[in-house]
C-alpha cells in the first residue's frame, strides 16, 4: 500500500470525518506532485515510484476528481503530455460508468465540467441519484478496466471524502465542441474505453453522429474534384473524433471508409497533407501517428466545409 493509500484507510476512507480531511489532503498534494514528475519519465508509476494517483470523491449530487495534470488542459489539448491525456480520459471512463450515465441523444447531453484543484486538473460529473458513497466505489472499481490496455503506465485511484475536494474550482465544460475530453465522455457513454485506441475506433461512428460540426454544410462526398474530395473526408473524420493532439490515429487509418481504388489514393493524400503542414506526425511505439494541425485549424475547416485548397497543400 502506498503512503497516500495508508493515510486514507487510517483516516476511514471515503467516510473519513471532516477532522482528518487536512491530512488527507496534505498527503494527496504530495502524490498529485510525484505523480506529475512520474508521467514525465518513460516508464510512469513503475517501482520504486508509486503508482500515478487520480483521487475521487461524491458531493452535491456530482462526482468529483482531481488528477495530476495541469488544469488549462480544459482549453489547450496539447497542454499535458500524451500519457498524462491518456490518463485523464481513462478517469473520465471511470466517472461515467461510476455516475451510471446513458448513452447521449446528441451533444447537449454531455455533461462533463473541467476546473482546477490546488493547481491540479478537476473534473466533475453529474449524478442522478443513489447512493453517493456506491457511485465513488463504482468509479474506483472501473478505473483499473480504462488503464487495462496502456503502456507503460501504472497508476491508482483513491477514495478521499468530499470536503478534501471541497474547494474545486471554476468547473466548466471543455472549451471547443470537439475537445478530445468531450470525445472521451462520449466514447464512455456509449461503452467504450477512451484510454483505449481499439476501442475509439470501434465507436467512432457513433462519436461522429453527436459531434461531428460538418453535418450540415455541403458534404465533402460531392466534390467534382476526386483529390479533393478524398483531402475533405480524411479531414472531416479526423475532425469527428476530435483528432487535434490529444487524440491521433494511425497513419494507415486515413484510408479508412474509401473504397478499394481510392485507398491507395488517401494514404498519398494523407502524405500530402502532411508535407503542407495541415496534419502533424508523432512517431508512437515504432508507428506513424498523424493527428490535425490546431494551428492550421481556420483553413482546415475552410477546406472541409467549403472546398477551399489552403496554401501549400497540392493535391493530385
Amino acid at each position: 500500500m502506498t503512503r497516500l493509500g495508508s493515510v486514507i484507510t487510517d483516516a476511514g476512507g471515503i467516510r473519513a470525518p471532516r477532522d482528518r480531511a487536512a491530512q488527507i489532503r496534505a498527503e494527496l498534494l504530495d502524490a498529485l506532485a510525484d505523480g506529475a514528475h512520474e508521467l514525465e519519465q518513460a516508464r510512469s508509476g513503475y517501482p520504486p515510484a508509486a503508482p500515478v494517483p487520480v483521487a475521487i470523491a461524491a458531493e452535491k449530487e456530482r462526482l468529483l476528481a482531481v488528477a495530476p495534470v495541469k488544469p488549462t488542459l480544459r482549453a489547450d489539448p496539447d497542454a499535458v503530455v500524451e500519457r498524462g491525456f491518456v490518463l485523464v480520459a481513462a478517469l473520465v471512463g471511470a466517472l461515467v460508468e461510476g455516475g451510471e450515465a446513458m448513452a447521449p441523444g446528441d451533444a447537449r447531453d454531455l455533461a462533463l465540467n473541467v476546473g482546477s484543484w490546488e493547481g491540479w486538473l478537476a473534473l466533475s460529473f453529474p449524478l442522478t441519484g443513489g447512493d453517493l458513497f456506491e457511485h465513488v466505489e463504482f468509479a474506483l472499481e472501473f478505473f483499473p478496466d480504462h488503464l487495462e490496455h496502456v503502456d507503460r503506465l501504472r497508476a491508482a485511484a483513491y477514495g478521499v471524502p468530499a470536503a478534501v475536494l471541497a474547494d474545486v474550482e471554476d468547473l466548466r465544460p471543455p472549451i471547443g465542441e470537439l475537445h478530445p475530453l468531450r470525445i472521451a465522455e462520449a466514447v464512455a457513454r456509449f461503452g467504450g474505453q477512451p484510454a483505449d485506441a481499439g476501442s475509439l475506433r470501434e465507436h467512432d461512428e457513433d462519436v461522429i453522429s453527436i459531434l461531428d460540426p460538418t453535418s450540415d454544410v455541403a458534404r465533402p462526398h460531392d466534390d467534382a474534384d476526386r483529390g479533393r474530395r478524398v483531402a475533405r473526408r480524411i479531414l472531416q473524420r479526423l475532425m469527428g473524433m476530435g483528432k487535434w493532439g490529444g487524440y491521433h490515429t494511425d497513419i494507415s487509418h486515413l484510408a479508412r471508409g474509401f473504397a478499394g481504388h481510392d485507398r491507395a489514393l488517401a494514404l498519398a493524400i494523407g502524405e500530402r497533407l502532411l508535407d503542407a503542414g495541415l496534419l502533424l506526425e508523432k512517431p508512437s511505439v515504432g508507428q506513424r501517428h498523424v493527428f490535425l494541425n490546431p494551428r492550421r485549424a481556420a483553413e482546415i475547416h475552410a477546406l472541409v466545409e467549403r472546398g477551399e485548397t489552403p496554401r501549400g497543400l497540392e493535391l493530385p
